[in-house]
């Protein structure tokens, strides 16, 4: 079936578009017609799913100011103008608050609220001086449903959803959009330890109204909404992706412990 060419003529930035959930927004938005730019740390990585995706691959390490900025200019320099960009580094690390050390602390928010914010700056400013565009923040369910052991990740999270809200307004002057997605636990690279634990699965399911775990594709669906004509008159708002467990509750101890006797 051909794939009707919706994002010819744009140029998708995918700040971690190399892996998980990155990738499949990638290769959605490559299969739409867009020239997409990978952006991550590993160059050989990054430039070797880029060409593999008839694309452009940019080193980018998100916690660095400096190191963001300079992969925007390259991006604009190699391919013109920026009209998608969309942010999904990041990683997973369960602390308790009484166990929350300053250096975990701090590198839970380099990468998930500064690193995050240097880049909704930098590729926002570059949209809004061509002309527009649409901007998309990949948040979690973390950051609407509480759970012990996520202040950290869920808070950088639920901060960061707050500052697209803010960009919204101070951008939409400018035709751009600004929007996050909040994906509920999906099989990655980065979360497949989990799904190897069927007591775990089972917990999340019995809070998913919709009874399933979520994919990728799920993700890259809501992606393509937020960031293509369809989505044209949404900004400022926050798609969760979930099956409808942020209508509940994210599992507890018990329900874990519940699940795990089910299938012993």
């Amino acid at each position: 079936m051909t794939v009707p060419q919706t994002l010819a003529g744009n140029v998708a930035v995918v700040i971690g578009g190399h892996s998980g959930l990155g990738l499949a927004i990638s290769e959605r938005f490559a299969a739409h017609g867009a020239h997409v730019v990978i952006a991550a740390r590993r160059e050989e990585l990054v430039n070797e799913v880029a060409a593999r995706l008839s694309g452009t691959g940019e080193v980018c390490d998100i916690t660095d100011d400096e190191s963001v900025q300079a992969m925007v200019a390259a991006a604009q320099r190699v391919t013109g103008r920026i009209s998608i960009a969309v942010n999904c580094a990041g990683f997973e690390q369960s602390t308790l608050l009484s166990e929350l050390t300053p250096d975990k602390l701090d590198a839970m928010m380099a990468v998930q609220l500064h690193g995050a914010l240097y880049a909704m700056r930098h590729l926002c400013n570059a949209m809004a001086a061509t002309g527009g565009g649409a901007y998309l923040n990949l948040s979690s369910l973390t950051a609407h449903n509480p759970a012990a052991g996520l202040t950290a990740y869920g808070s950088a999270k639920a901060g960061l959803e707050y500052a697209a809200k803010i960009a919204a307004v101070e951008y939409g002057g400018a035709h751009v959009r600004v929007n996050s997605v909040a994906a509920s636990l999906i099989d990655t690279p980065m979360t497949h330890r989990v799904f190897s634990f069927k007591p775990a699965i089972d917990a999340m399911l019995d809070v998913t109204p919709l009874r399933r775990m979520g994919v990728p594709a799920d993700i890259a669906n809501a992606a393509y909404f937020l960031c293509s004509d369809e989505g044209a008159f949404v900004t400022g708002q926050t798609l969760c992706v979930d099956g409808g467990a942020s209508l509940q509750m994210l599992p507890t101890a018990q329900m874990f412990a519940d699940a795990a006797k089910r299938v012993s």
